[in-house]
């Protein structure tokens, strides 16, 4: 296992875009951390930075607490599994998991030793006679996870290893390289733009864009506290509502209705933003159709349903702005509809509408 301290680290390309600016993170042994965000963010290029593929522009990078900047890819001990398998298809599965060790000159007696316990990890005892061209997509996936992680390195680098995958092997896929983790305990770093693997991997995450890191936070420090509109619109599907208003006297006008923010921010917010835009959000599953007390209530059209088993997203329109609700499918309003739908206070956010940042709750 591995320490990592990630100090104002930029990434500036010769022909002078900055693709990574300042990015400060401190990673702790055994940690499992997920770089997120939408493509071109430079999550990839930390990634490569910190596996040596990438030189880094301006700032430090500690293994244990040695300057790593200089460092070859093979000094730092580092394993990388890639978006593609890169394996290689003239060697068995046997030998792909070995070559490696191979090349470090390990006694065939001990390859065969590691092989064979990574193989029964992953569930490829069956398979080691093979060529990758006859396993699935998910197999292939654990080879490449098992050469990585057979080298027993303090630090395994995941860059969207489950792209490739359909949706049935990526969930397959997910709770097998948690399993793995928890049974290596080495310190991970896996890049995904899904934020659904994030939040169920992750120890903590790490949401990035344009180069900077908007937040920094266990998987429910960003989906319940969230800083900004972007990290708060990032995580969480369907997406929170946003609706954009302006405060005057104490309220804004947001989907047909006057709301009071005092219910859920300070007097002194309320006074500070008089006359100031602001955006007012909330999860589609924050809500409850009908009238509640301790709660705003709002008219909407159902515009669209969707049914996905255990519950229906529900797309509207409410004075003038589309929505998405999630309801209880046994609830599913007909389209047309006219339904009222609540938003108890605690679930509300506010946003300031200049700098997008939240506005502290009471």
């Amino acid at each position: 296992m591995a320490h990592l301290s990630l100090k104002g680290i930029n990434k500036i390309y010769p022909n002078g875009f900055h693709a990574v600016h300042d990015f400060d993170l401190e990673i702790e042994q055994g940690e499992f951390i997920c770089l997120v965000g939408p493509s071109g963010c430079g999550k990839s290029t930390t990634l490569r930075m910190i596996a040596g593929l990438e030189n880094i522009s301006k700032g430090d990078f500690l293994i244990n607490g040695v300057r790593a900047n200089e460092m070859s890819p093979r000094e730092r001990e580092i394993a990388m599994v890639f978006q593609s398998y890169a394996l290689y298809p003239h060697m068995s599965v046997y030998d792909n998991l070995a070559f490696g060790l191979t090349l470090q000159g390990v006694d065939d007696d001990v390859i065969e030793e590691k092989v064979t316990n990574i193989a029964k990890i992953l569930g490829l005892t069956d398979y080691l006679d093979r060529k990758p061209r006859a396993l699935s997509g998910g197999q292939r996936q654990r080879v490449a996870v098992g050469r990585a992680i057979i080298r027993k390195v303090g630090v395994f680098l995941m860059d969207e290893p489950l792209s490739n995958l359909d949706a049935k092997q990526r969930v397959t896929m997910r709770s097998e390289i948690t399993d793995i983790h928890r049974k290596v305990g080495s310190t991970t770093i896996y890049v995904t733009h899904d934020q659904t693997e994030a939040m169920t991997m992750a120890d903590r995450i790490v949401v990035m864009k344009d180069g900077y890191i908007q937040q920094v936070g266990t998987p429910y420090e960003l989906y319940f506290n969230p800083v900004n509109m972007f990290v708060a619109g990032f995580i969480g599907e369907p997406p929170m509502n946003f609706v954009r208003s302006e405060v005057g006297g104490g309220n804004i006008s947001v989907l047909g209705s006057e709301v009071d923010i005092s219910h859920i921010v300070s007097d002194e917010s309320v006074k500070h933003y008089e006359g100031k835009p602001v955006a007012l959000g909330f999860r589609p599953e924050g809500i409850t159709l009908g009238r509640v007390e301790n709660s705003y209530v709002f008219e909407a059209e159902v515009e669209l349903t969707e049914l996905l088993g255990d519950n229906t997203n529900v797309y509207v329109t409410a004075g003038g702005n589309n929505l998405i609700l999630k309801v209880d499918p046994h609830d599913t309003p007909r389209l047309d509809d006219k339904i009222t739908f609540s938003v108890p206070y605690k679930n509300v956010y506010l946003f300031d509408g200049e700098s997008e940042l939240v506005i502290e709750r009471k």
